[in-house]
């Protein structure tokens, strides 16, 4: 018998989300989401930059597919009418000459990247509140109305004829023939349908997924939960563009930065705290007050910190532990002989979000060899 879609996505995040659109027009495409709303987990719970591409380790997929993603979703936005806007960033240093600002800037040069160099003068002309010595401005990073964003994807995916269903769990796939049988768990109770192939996009429990696929854990590499909070600012906007401190060690994170929304309220955000449990946990506490106030404070020393009020949390789903280089997005294809094809994209965090029409498209391609 003919199985009932051609691909089956499991996870409707902003990833799971923009596979569905780019595969439905070629093939009957099934996109499962555990929760009442998709992208509720990591895809709602992030700064909601376009960023350009500057950070990521030469010749990995991050750099790729962030720089191409970056241009896909500009055009997607302005075609799709989708809230956003070229902010700007100025990433900046405490001191002149640093070695880091500089590597920055000829990685942006061999990359392409439009960067200007700002001394103390020119960083006070663009922002009089930012405190810092030498800055990389960066005009291609800016701002996007994430949920609206997903929302697109959806009704692309629906109009090119996929089927996308809410509140419905994936329970295990089995291999059966030339296809997969995947049980699922929805408000009517457990059902089975068939799937051609899989794409493993669930995020936080891409891994679990993966098991449940019977994929052995010794092909999959480990998972770390790495927790950020986010704090806004309720006194006046002091800044027009997004402020970046440099990169953390290893790029565990991109520092405590100031982001903007849509609207020009002003979030600082986030921290990094890798957790020792796989449980969602999106607390964020008042005591974290006075850390964010003293890392802020090294380029915002007017900060008021009673203005900081907790705001919200999101969880990134790392394949580097603490103190490790930062890990690339792993697309990692199921091994075992003789199964129907299975794609696992895990370890999808930042810039998940600015790459995921480029990742989607790296997807489609992929998928046309298996």
């Amino acid at each position: 018998m003919p199985a009932d879609f051609d691909i089956t996505i499991i996870g409707g995040g902003v990833i799971g989300l923009a596979c569905a659109r780019a595969l439905a027009s070629d093939a009957s495409v099934l996109l499962v989401e555990q929760h009442a709303l998709f992208g509720s987990e990591t895809s709602s719970r992030n700064s909601e930059v376009i960023h350009a591409g500057l950070y990521y380790p030469s010749g990995s997929l991050k750099e790729r597919l962030c720089i191409h993603g970056r241009e896909a979703l500009y055009r997607y936005c302005d075609t799709a009418d989708i809230p956003h806007r070229k902010t700007g960033k100025l990433i900046v240093a405490p001191y002149r000459h640093h070695p880091e600002l500089a590597r920055l800037q000829t990685k942006g040069a061999a990359l392409g990247i439009p960067l200007q160099r700002l001394d103390a003068t020119s960083i006070r002309e663009l922002e009089p509140l930012v405190e810092a010595q030498e800055a990389l401005y960066s005009p291609e990073t800016g701002i996007i109305d994430s949920h609206l964003y997903m929302q697109r994807l959806a009704q692309d995916a629906e109009r090119l004829g996929g089927v996308l269903m809410k509140q419905t769990g994936f329970v295990s796939a089995h291999p059966e023939e030339s296809h997969w049988r995947l049980s699922l768990n929805t408000d009517d109770g457990l059902c089975n349908i068939t799937s051609k192939k899989i794409i493993n996009a669930a995020g936080l429990h891409s891994h679990r997924v993966a098991l449940a696929c019977g994929t052995p854990s010794g092909q999959l590499p480990p998972l770390y939960f790495c927790r950020g909070h986010y704090f806004s600012y309720q006194a006046k906007a002091p800044f027009q563009h997004l402020i970046y401190p440099l990169p953390e060690k290893n790029l565990a994170g991109l520092g405590i930065h100031a982001t903007l929304d849509l609207g020009g309220q002003v979030r600082f955000g986030p921290d990094t705290e890798y957790l020792n449990t796989t449980e969602a946990d999106y607390s964020v506490s008042p005591a974290l007050r006075d850390q964010f106030a003293s890392a802020v404070r090294s380029y915002f020393p007017a900060l008021d910190a009673e203005q900081l009020q907790p705001a919200y949390a999101g969880i990134r789903p790392k394949l580097s532990g603490p103190g490790e280089a930062s890990a690339d997005f792993a697309l990692i294809v199921d091994e075992r002989d003789g199964i129907p094809p299975l794609l696992h994209l895990l370890g999808i965090e930042s810039p998940g979000l600015t790459s995921s029409l480029a990742l989607a498209d790296e997807v489609r391609q992929r998928l046309i060899t298996m």
